[in-house]
């Protein structure tokens, strides 16, 4: 049964001030998202892809289009579009659990401002956030505070808190552009199973090429800025569950990445970014 379009990006433009007058940092930027679809955002830097992660979140606004959540316009920051930064921005004071408990508490859905969990009570409050911590593989971790933690447990909190929201779109900018190599790759996989799991929407940026073809349905390439747009999507073909293994051993998977690069490379070399983001 095919999916239902849950996100769009219509026409969406950013437009910001300088001294030297009004810089168009995208312009025309439109794709949509199907229920459970995972896409990422690939370009080089300065091409906006954070900008225009930004503005599905609600926190920054369209100078024009607009993007649209289940048919109707985003609107402010709430729980139904929930983001996992790179520095994952925990409470230092608070334990795992009470990092997520906080968030849960904290929610006011966008539209009515009401509390996004009012109808459950304290004790099913607690339930829900070792629930996600669980699904993260924390539940051993949910009395230890942050500074106890390694940087990808930290992200694995950082992803259990936003899907304790259960929000419609989960959207992450390059979630572990500030973990090692090898943690990388684990919590690539994490992400993979946590993601199977919950079934939510995606959307992410990333300069990793590999990471990206792991991940995505869909991988949306982004020209060069000022004035970036979207210059192609690339469908990623290859069927789930994946395992890394298998998705090296395809010949199918060096088409698609050559592919990439292919872009990637032909923009640098229309451009003053110093070096391919590949």
């Amino acid at each position: 049964m095919p999916y239902s379009h849950v996100l769009e990006l219509s026409a969406l433009s950013k437009v910001f001030p300088t001294p030297d007058g009004p810089l168009t940092v995208v312009e025309n930027v439109s794709f949509k998202l199907k229920e459970g679809e995972f896409v990422s955002i690939m370009g080089h830097s300065g091409c906006g892809k954070s900008t225009v992660l930004n503005m599905v979140a609600g926190l920054s606004e369209p100078t024009a289009g607009a993007v649209i959540l289940d048919g109707r316009e985003g609107g402010d920051p709430g729980p139904e579009r929930m983001v996992v930064f790179q520095n994952y921005s925990l409470l230092p004071w608070m334990t795992v659990k009470e990092n997520v408990l906080f968030a849960v508490n904290s929610a006011r859905s966008t539209r009515t401002k009401k509390p996004r969990f009012e109808s459950e009570t304290k004790e099913q409050h607690i339930a829900r956030a070792e629930k996600y911590l669980e699904l993260v593989g924390l539940g051993h971790a949910m009395d230890k505070l942050p500074a106890e933690l390694s940087g990808g447990m930290k992200q694995r909190v950082s992803i259990a808190r936003a899907l304790a929201l259960e929000p419609r779109i989960l959207i992450l900018d390059e979630p572990f552009g500030a973990l090692d190599a090898i943690t990388r790759e684990e919590m690539q996989d994490e992400l993979l199973a946590i993601w199977a799991s919950s079934g939510t929407t995606g959307l992410m940026v990333t300069h990793e090429i590999d990471e990206a073809i792991l991940l995505s349905d869909r991988i949306v390439m982004m020209t060069n800025g000022p004035n970036a747009t979207v210059g192609e999507i690339f469908d990623v073909p290859f069927p789930r569950p994946r395992s890394r293994e298998k998705l090296f051993e395809s010949p199918g998977y060096y088409t698609l990445r050559n592919q990439i690069v292919k872009f990637l490379y032909e923009k640098f070399a229309h451009s003053d970014v110093d070096e391919p983001a590949a």
